[in-house]
């Protein structure tokens, strides 16, 4: 009887240790599952500090203000128009947005404006019609241009442009602005330029008006646009000069303009040397 009641204290003995056992191994578990999500609090924590203190550098990091703001008369609206004689003018689109045609009719100085009508062979600029019949309400002189695609078919371009740019709304000539070689080879997109130009000449009984950067002109277009008039496009203070010294009918001197009316920048530009308005305006 005594030996049954000791190997019983023994078999109770062991099965109470190995329930310990049991009971203790997963505390453990969890507590590393505790440290690993804790290290993980902190490495966000860390990391949002982090950020919040470089936000708080560059928050404190302030643009010099422009020293003109300090002279009572300057106008940041205006730029070379209010010091020089020049015939100046805009070019918009519709990344404008709605403009104050009213307000900017007001402006004596602001003779023209060229507007967006079409791009490549269907894009119409969504601001054109509303710009073209305001513009003419509050008195400024209208032309229409066409953002040249060279890999576009060029019927389908002119039959876009066309739709668009009626002549019987135009005071100026038709601009073509030429900016991308659309990936041909320089002799593939000289030959697919003129091609479209002397289609637009024919549609319009006119040569038009040749709008590009004075780069791309050196780079691209030296000596193949002698019968055409040219804007190009340069933003310094010095006029530009084009590598075969041709004539330059037109300057856009800056596309960050100001006019009161605008919102946000607009592209302006003026008549270079003795040209005027009457050598763009569209006959009739």
């Amino acid at each position: 009887m005594k030996k049954r009641y000791t190997l019983y204290i023994i078999l109770l003995l062991i099965a109470v240790m190995s329930a310990g056992d049991m009971l203790g191994a997963k505390p453990k578990k969890q507590q590393r599952s505790t440290r690993v999500k804790s290290s993980k609090v902190v490495k966000k924590k860390s990391k949002a500090k982090a950020k919040a203190k470089t936000k708080v550098v560059r928050a404190t990091v302030k643009p010099t203000p422009d020293p003109r703001l300090n002279d009572p008369d300057y106008d940041p609206y205006l730029q070379c128009e209010d010091t020089c004689d020049h015939v100046h003018g805009i070019d918009l689109s519709r990344y404008q947005g709605d403009v104050f045609w009213e307000t900017v009719g007001e402006n004596t100085k602001m003779a023209y404006v060229y507007l967006k009508a079409t791009e490549g062979g269907d894009r119409i600029d969504p601001k054109f019609e509303r710009n073209i019949n305001l513009a003419h309400r509050y008195g400024l002189k209208v032309g229409s241009y066409h953002f040249f695609r060279p890999k576009t078919p060029l019927q389908k371009q002119l039959e876009n442009f066309t739709a668009q740019c009626l002549p019987g709304e135009q005071d100026l000539i038709p601009m073509i602005d030429v900016e991308t070689l659309g990936g041909l080879q320089v002799d593939q997109f000289c030959d697919s330029l003129l091609t479209f130009l002397h289609m637009v000449e024919v549609a319009y009984h006119q040569k038009p008006l040749v709008y590009t950067f004075r780069n791309f002109y050196n780079w691209h277009l030296v000596g193949k646009l002698d019968d055409y008039q040219l804007m190009i496009a340069l933003y310094l203070e010095e006029e530009p000069v084009l590598a075969d010294e041709r004539d330059i009918t037109m300057w856009q001197y800056t596309g960050k303009g100001r006019i009161v009316g605008i919102n946000g920048y607009v592209d302006k530009s003026r008549f270079l040397g003795r040209h005027g308005l009457r050598e763009i305006r569209f006959r009739h």
